[in-house]
């Protein structure tokens, strides 16, 4: 079977990443055909195959090469194939070990999960279950090294200033922040919320040529119009109630400094006017006040909003979008420099430690689906999430339970689909999408199936905890799984 789907799929186009390709696959199988199906199959997927029949030269190979994923034969009832697990765990803990057996002895599985596998393949097999296991273990091999990168304290925070990261798009962002800095230019910020706007205004102030002065920030998103009006420009004594002295408006108390406007598209129309004239004209009246004062602060503003589109709707001035648009710069959301995902990780794991004198590490499966989760709420939801997850740690392991929902569930959906079996890949029809709910309800089942009812090491192998694996159990009106 495993020839046959072979010959019709596997020489189709791959989109392996390159990271994909430099991935090294062991395969152990005294059965020649399945070892050398598995051998062109591997290779044809974008790997480096190395295929054998004998289990001690594998073990010797494993020693003196680097293997990332090993295919091993686990005859049913061999306990010298549990035991070359067991070694090969030792000897190269990068290793993922991927067991294949038949079904009707699959407590060969679980003994073998028990000592170190970390998935397994049912004989027999077919392209689609191979390609499933090998993702699944390719996905695992790269969070594991980017989890041992964690525990070995190997942090690549290389950046600009405070700011962490070297994907393509921050290289960009620094070499135009290094120009930038050096002038007293307005600067307009852009990009989507979380993404850490103030920490590069705050980067901006700090390279520049005034950075001994003050910076003053201030959310327009947040005060109403009267107090922004009052925090910017500042007042005379008596210009209102309760105002029984004078005082300077941050575009004065600045001097040569810095004002910081954040979530300037929020700003009233009118307070836009008072503010393009203090721009053009270089002074404020203060309210309440009949003479102006002049201002030489630097401004930097910065908006999660489309001000273009504002301008066209009327709801921005565009004479000063024109004076504040004199340098833009758009910050990357974190989905598109994933790369750098594993530093800031790094980074707020060590911050956070300090704080508490712990230190922190992931485990491999939140890991990867951090990694993989798209994070709408940007640097600052992946650091709320650490920050959850650190409190709720029962060790100095953060485990995919202990982060927020939106990841358990998007840890769910990308760990625990299981692979197809037997599914004949050249009949496939209309394919019917899944909901999330019943893959979940599906892996938990699967698992205390194949741990024989052990619920708590079901809830390792998942990747959560106990209380929520019997929180779930309660609310899919699990009874017994062996009945379900």
């Amino acid at each position: 079977m495993l020839q046959t789907v072979f010959h019709s799929r596997v020489m189709e186009p791959t989109s392996q990443s390159d990271t994909a390709l430099k991935m090294r696959v062991l395969v152990v199988d005294n059965d020649s055909t399945i070892r050398s199906a598995c051998e062109e199959i591997v290779r044809a997927l974008g790997y480096e195959p190395v295929a054998m029949s004998d289990r001690q030269a594998a073990k010797s190979y494993a020693r003196q090469h680097l293997v990332d994923i090993l295919l091993l034969d686990l005859p049913p009832g061999d306990l010298e194939a549990l035991d070359v697990v067991s070694e090969i765990r030792i000897l190269c803990p990068q290793v993922v070990i991927v067991g294949m057996t038949t079904f009707a002895k699959l407590t060969s599985v679980v003994d073998a999960m028990r000592r170190g596998a970390s998935d397994y393949l049912v004989k027999p097999f077919d392209v689609n279950d191979l390609s499933a296991v090998l993702e699944r273990a390719a996905s695992a091999s790269i969070a594991g090294a980017g989890t041992r990168q964690l525990r070995n304290g190997l942090r690549s925070s290389e950046g600009f200033g405070s700011m962490i990261g070297r994907s393509a798009g921050m290289e960009k962002l620094y070499r135009i922040l290094s120009k930038v800095a050096e002038s007293t230019h307005p600067v307009l910020i852009l990009g989507e919320s979380g993404t850490g706007k103030e920490l590069v205004a705050r980067t901006i102030h700090a390279r520049g040529p005034n950075a001994d002065r003050p910076f003053l920030p201030v959310d327009c998103g947040s005060l109403a119009p009267t107090l922004i009006e009052n925090e910017l420009f500042g007042h005379v004594k008596g210009a209102f109630t309760g105002a029984d002295r004078s005082k300077d408006g941050l575009l004065v108390s600045a001097a040569n400094g810095t004002v910081f406007l954040d979530e300037i598209g929020e700003l009233p129309l009118d307070l836009q006017s008072k503010l393009l004239r203090a721009l053009q004209e270089k002074e404020v009246r203060p309210v309440g006040a009949n003479q102006t004062v002049p201002i030489r602060a630097r401004i930097l503003a910065a908006t999660n909003r489309d001000l273009g589109a504002m301008v066209e709707n009327g709801g921005f001035r565009k004479d000063l979008f024109y004076r504040l648009n004199v340098v833009n710069l758009r910050l990357p959301p974190l989905r598109e420099r994933r790369e750098d995902i594993l530093p800031l990780v790094s980074y707020f794991l060590e911050r956070i430690g300090r704080q508490c004198e712990r230190k922190y590490t992931v485990s491999d499966e939140a890991l990867h689906t951090m990694m993989n989760y798209d994070w709408p709420g940007n640097i600052r939801e992946l650091e709320n999430a650490l920050e959850r997850g650190c409190t709720l740690s029962a060790s100095d392991t953060v485990v995919l339970a202990d982060l927020p929902t939106q990841l358990q569930h998007a840890g769910l959906e990308t760990l625990l689909v299981p692979p197809s079996r037997g599914k004949d890949i050249a009949n496939d029809g209309p394919t019917q999408v899944t909901p999330i709910a019943e893959l979940e309800r599906h892996a938990i089942i699967d698992a205390i199936r194949v741990l024989g009812g052990d619920k708590l090491k079901a809830a390792r192998l998942l990747g959560i905890g106990k209380t929520t694996l019997y929180r779930k159990l309660k609310e899919y009106g699990i009874a017994d799984p062996a009945q379900a």
